[in-house]
């Protein structure tokens, strides 16, 4: 007969007390491990095989994506390479630029392509074109008052891919919204460029092309500076230089400056071995209209220099922004201070806004020319119609190492000037004569031998160039019209 029930000998004895059961249970527990093992009894449950199992599963994916992450950093560091650009590097600028030039070369290739390889069309066809551009504005103010904008389309933020040489590069160009240049208060941005180990060799081909159509688009030309909060920016589009020829001086005022400058500029070393600061500057003064503005812009073009124009009276100048900018200018660039006189004269006048004028002290002004933190290798001009309002520690040896008087206008400017503008229509000289005779009638300048020198009523230069610009080609109408010279004096 079959017995169901449990088992005699797992059945307690009868009258057993509840501590004799719990103890049979135990041994009867570990006996049970000990026939069977620990192991089997917790793989025989099914809750720690199933936590177990996610356990080991999560640390498997964990450990596979690690692999995965430090096999292509590895892969990446064999087989790729990389460039960083910083908008604060001059190259920044360039390979934008290169970017935008380089495009419009492919983009006339494919045009013009009439017959090509397969390997090329196909190498065309998989170059993607740049999908997002930035608008570059720059703006010109003339002294007339025009205003000429230009735009230019350059490669903006995002990635980007670029074919050069039959290697793809991978553009990415980040722009940090939440951090700011201090010096610009504008956006950090870079600009990194990727491609194949094997291909790196096109980074140097790519930022020399890139420098080598910078300087064709400044080629001839000077480069006008301007300041912008704690640096400097571009002021429009590079001039065209101006030749020294072009600007009239009295006879020796313009080759003195000149051989005083390149003498400076090609003794470097004499002043570091002396330990005397390597700056040099100029005072420029005289009447307006006698071209102390053209003749520095004609020297920094004959010396292949840029500008950097300063106002002191610019609304938020003050002395610390003014050190800054002196200490951070531009290399081979000529440093302008205009009418300095008029920066202290006007501090008390108030606008209708409120502004009380600028901002810089004149103890400032002297400690940013040759204080401490001034910057070497520096040239100054400073200029101003009213010499005698100049403070004496402002025009002593050091911060002015020359003061050159550029005045009215004399018979030799006279005489350059006419042979300048009537010099092929005039080949025996008789208008020329005739109007130098006539100039020394109204007592314009002086005679061939410096009669009447102290009775001349002076004019500038420049009223005589509009004179002659008024007469393009017309030499009598520059002698009909000659007593216009004068008008300033019957005002």
């Amino acid at each position: 007969m079959d017995q169901t029930g449990p088992s005699p000998q797992t059945l307690p004895p009868a009258g057993a007390s509840i501590s004799q059961q719990r103890n049979e249970a135990i041994q009867a527990a570990a006996q049970s491990a000990e026939d069977g093992g620990l192991l089997a009894q917790l793989t025989g449950n099914p809750f720690f095989t199933a936590g177990f199992g996610l356990a080991g599963l999560g640390v498997g994916v964990r450990v596979a994506q690690r692999g995965l992450r430090r096999g292509a950093d590895l892969l990446r560091r064999r087989m790729l390479v990389e460039v960083e650009i910083t908008h604060k590097d001059d190259s920044y600028p360039w390979f934008l630029n290169w970017m935008k030039t380089h495009q419009q070369l492919q983009l006339n290739e494919k045009l013009n392509a009439s017959r090509t390889g397969f390997v090329d069309s196909l190498l065309r066809k998989l170059t993607p074109g740049i999908r997002h551009h930035s608008i570059e504005t720059t703006t010109l103010k003339h002294a007339n008052g025009a205003i000429n904008t230009a735009f230019t389309l350059v490669p903006g933020p995002g990635q980007h891919v670029v074919r050069y040489k039959n290697a793809f590069i991978f553009v990415n160009r980040v722009r940090e919204s939440k951090s700011l240049d201090r010096e610009t208060n504008k956006p950090w941005e870079t600009i990194t460029l990727t491609t194949l180990y094997s291909q790196r060799h096109v980074f140097e081909h790519i930022f020399t092309e890139a420098h080598a159509y910078a300087l064709r688009e400044i080629e001839g030309k000077t480069t006008i500076w301007r300041p912008d909060v704690a640096a400097w920016a571009k002021l429009g589009e590079p001039r065209r230089k101006r030749g020294l020829n072009s600007v009239i001086l009295d006879k020796g005022v313009k080759e003195r400056i000149v051989e005083d400058v390149k003498d400076f500029l090609a003794s470097d070393s004499w002043y570091y071995d002396r330990g005397i600061p390597y700056r040099r500057g100029y005072l420029l003064y005289g009447p307006p209209g006698t071209g102390k503005s053209s003749f520095i812009q004609a020297l920094a073009g004959a010396l292949d220099y840029d500008i950097a124009i300063l106002n002191l009276s610019e609304r938020g100048m003050t002395d610390d922004r003014l050190n800054r900018l002196l200490t951070v200018v531009p290399k081979r660039t000529l440093v302008l201070l205009e009418d300095v006189d008029a920066a202290f004269s006007n501090r008390r006048q108030t606008d209708d806004d409120g502004y009380r004028g600028a901002n810089v002290t004149f103890s400032g002004l002297l400690n940013a020319l040759d204080g401490v933190a001034s910057a070497e290798e520096r040239i100054i001009f400073l200029t101003t119609n009213h010499v005698e309002r100049l403070d004496e520690a402002l025009v002593r040896p050091g911060r002015v190492d020359m003061t050159v008087r550029i005045g009215e206008l004399t018979r030799h400017q006279v005489i350059s000037l006419w042979e300048r503008f009537y010099g092929e229509l005039d080949t025996t000289g008789s208008y020329q004569q005739a109007f130098l005779a006539r100039l020394e009638e109204l007592g314009v300048i002086e005679g061939e031998n410096g009669e009447n020198a102290d009775k001349v009523r002076s004019t500038s230069a420049a009223a005589l160039q509009g004179l002659f610009l008024y007469n393009k080609e017309n030499p009598e109408g520059a002698i009909a019209m000659a007593e216009g010279l004068t008008y300033r004096l019957h005002e």
